[in-house]
């Protein structure tokens, strides 16, 4: 896996660290292919509980695309007429948020930054953001006349609601910590230097936890958004049914009535 991006593995934890910050940890290339591959490892490794996203530096999350990189990409399409460009929605993008947003797993995102563009979307994408109050968001695409990507476009409406949605794609402007609090899309805002300490407190602690009832938890609340009540009532009888043949569900009775802390296997 290329440097642009960190992976590890520890007591159940994977942390992916977006890691030039030098450029704002923009996406080149080089980076979405290590985000992707580091994100479907992370979703598909039945060892990690949990999953950190977080970026090096203190100024960016991640700016979204390198459009330095970006303008020779587009000036060799150009050239050739291959239209390749465009085709990193599709091949990095679309699986990065379906990665995200689809593990079985909690995803935490911890965003120290900038997160504009793409950045925002897969901040969007984790299930639960912890943001430092030096960090802000901007969905960007409108500003350099494009539309949304990164899963953007079913994420922030679900969020903040579809006229704000329209508001912040259409007229493009920085959201600062605590206007992202008031709107949905920060969960937790918490002092620039405590903020890694903070989400990796809070993502051992998702690890540490009943990881089959938070996937259970993730798909019944994507599914409830796209069906009708009826269809979302036999979808929970379903993921109650699993949640409660686990072992994690037997070892939390258990503790509770003998008044223990459980010790979740995971399972």
């Amino acid at each position: 896996m290329a440097d642009t991006v960190l992976y590890e593995v520890s007591d159940g934890l994977a942390t992916i660290t977006l890691n030039r910050p030098e450029a704002m940890n923009a996406l080149n290339i080089e980076t979405k292919v290590a985000l992707r591959d580091a994100v479907q490892a992370a979703a598909s490794d039945g060892t990690v509980r949990a999953v950190l996203l977080t970026a090096a530096g203190d100024r960016a999350f991640c700016v979204g695309q390198d459009l330095k990189e970006h303008i020779g990409l587009l000036a060799a399409d150009r050239e050739t007429g291959s239209g390749r460009t465009m085709s990193t929605v599709r091949e990095h993008y679309n699986p990065i948020a379906r990665a995200l947003a689809g593990a079985p797993k909690p995803v935490v995102a911890a965003v120290n930054g900038v997160a504009a563009g793409a950045g925002f979307g897969f901040a969007l994408a984790a299930d639960y953001r912890i943001v430092a109050d030096t960090a802000a968001f901007n969905t960007s695409f409108a500003g350099v006349a494009l539309t949304a990507d990164s899963g953007i476009s079913w994420t922030l409406p679900r969020v903040v609601g579809p006229g704000r949605a329209a508001d912040l794609l259409l007229f493009p402007r920085t959201v600062k910590a605590q206007e992202a609090y008031e709107l949905g899309i920060a969960n937790r805002i918490v002092p620039a230097a405590e903020l890694r300490a903070e989400a990796e407190k809070v993502a051992r602690a998702l690890a540490e936890g009943p990881t089959v009832a938070y996937a259970a938890l993730k798909e019944a609340v994507a599914y409830g958004l796209t069906h009708s009540l009826d269809e979302t009532l036999e979808k929970e009888d379903e993921l109650q049914a699993r949640a409660g043949s686990s072992e994690d569900h037997a070892i939390a009775v258990r503790a509770f009535v003998d008044k223990e802390k459980p010790k979740y296997l995971g399972r």
